[in-house]
């Protein structure tokens, strides 16, 4: 009986605290970031699968920073610059966010209509369908509720894994191709590469993470657990990114198909695989724009609140947290509106948003690991050796392939120099 009430406690534990590490870490294969894979498998096959496997660690440990600082000081990523840096640093920061943010959030909107016009529901339809429903489910409901749905949201990926067995690859070659680097230097390699980067560790993602750990009351003490799961969520999200990578090599990458959209994945797989494929695929679209419609502007509206001392959380109403709501609101109603502009370069903007996450991201990364690594702050709970080693490699590397892409793409050819293929 001990060891079942024992069993039943841990249990409880595991249900009280899950939820932070499983959505952050699948809200980033959100629609912008499923574009992202898609383009990646369709112009470059399985090439750049290896940095898929490399990142899949950084990704662990920059979630598990953000998680295990927030577990520990009880305050966002946003609120400690503040404390520590000053007002004008974290306007800097608020900014560099919000910049990087308003390109996802109509990535997601984008994603929503690109899925639904499969089915041959119109934009106006489901863009302020979708923006409704997800601003009732945030700002009216309880933080139990939302996190359920958004659980919910993360078990839906598993049709990616589907999608990518119905198109039966060489399983051997994906496997080669993840431990098999090969890089290049041409312009175009290295900004998908910083996309890729990118759209798998978001800006974002840092600040949501944190906030969410926080919104949630985890303690240090039920950490343990949270570590776990952040853990788990990040291996789950490469893992899918890599079916989608496989998914669209075999069906794009083969046939030459344009990438407009992330529906263009979908629809390549019909002919190959069958319309079941391609509803499964289109699924998935769905649903992961939803997730991160819902998501992305939350993690606007949480550090901007925190970072000027505004109310903030899901639980809260209009009247007892009206600026964070209202950003919210305004965050939502801004992606939705800008989808319903027919002349707007959809995948362009959806594109350039996951790139300047990869930009961006080490600026705030930076920030992340030095509070992380401060034992004033963190005391015994601070960074150690190894945690660092690859958070600053994340960062450095990021910076190394920003500057590359910068000079390939701009400085170079001023000169008259041509890098790459």
């Amino acid at each position: 009986m001990p060891a079942l009430v024992r069993w039943r406690r841990q249990l409880a534990m595991l249900l009280a605290v899950v939820g932070p590490g499983i959505i952050a870490a699948n809200a980033d294969n959100d629609a912008g970031g499923i574009t992202t894979l898609s383009v990646v498998g369709a112009h470059y096959g399985y090439q750049l699968l290896w940095v898929l496997f490399i990142i899949t660690l950084s990704l662990a440990i920059t979630q598990e920073i953000g998680a295990r600082t927030g577990a520990v000081t009880g305050k966002g990523l946003a609120a400690l610059i503040r404390e520590n840096y000053g007002v004008r640093i974290t306007f800097f920061a608020m900014v560099v966010l919000l910049v990087a943010n308003l390109g996802t959030i109509i990535a997601e909107f984008a994603g929503v209509a690109a899925a639904l016009e499969l089915f041959d529901v119109p934009r106006v339809v489901s863009v302020p369908v979708a923006a409704a429903a997800v601003w009732l489910l945030v700002t009216r409901g309880d933080y139990k509720r939302v996190e359920r749905v958004f659980l919910a949201f993360s078990l839906v990926y598993i049709s990616y894994i589907v999608s990518a067995f119905l198109v039966r690859p060489d399983w051997g070659t994906v496997a080669a191709s993840l431990v098999t680097p090969t890089p290049r230097l041409d312009a175009a390699y290295l900004a998908t590469l910083v996309a890729l980067v990118g759209t798998t560790i978001t800006p974002w993602g840092q600040f949501f993470i944190q906030a969410y750990v926080v919104d949630k009351g985890v303690t240090d003490k039920e950490y343990h657990v949270t570590r776990l799961e952040v853990y788990a969520g990040a291996l789950l999200t490469d893992v899918i990114s890599l079916f989608i990578i496989v998914t669209a090599a075999v069906t794009l990458s083969t046939q030459g198909v344009r990438i407009e959209d992330a529906s263009d994945a979908a629809r390549a797989l019909e002919p190959l695989a069958g319309p079941f494929a391609r509803i499964v695929f289109a699924i998935g679209l769905l649903n992961a724009s939803l997730l991160g419609a819902a998501v992305v502007p939350l993690s606007t509206a949480y550090p901007i609140c925190e970072a000027f001392g505004w109310e903030a959380g899901v639980s809260k109403s209009f009247r007892e947290a009206p600026v964070f709501n209202g950003l919210y609101t305004f965050a939502l109603a801004l992606g939705a509106l800008a989808v319903l502009v027919p002349t707007l370069p959809l995948v362009t903007i959806i594109l350039l948003s996951q790139t300047v996450n990869g930009v961006l991201l080490p600026i705030i990364l930076i920030f992340a690991i030095r509070l992380a690594s401060n034992r004033d702050i963190m005391g015994a709970h601070a960074n150690g050796p190894v945690r660092n080693a690859v958070a600053w490699s994340t960062a450095v590397v990021l910076i190394v392939a920003t500057v590359a892409l910068l000079a390939t793409s701009v400085i170079l050819p001023i000169f008259g120099i041509e890098v790459g293929a």
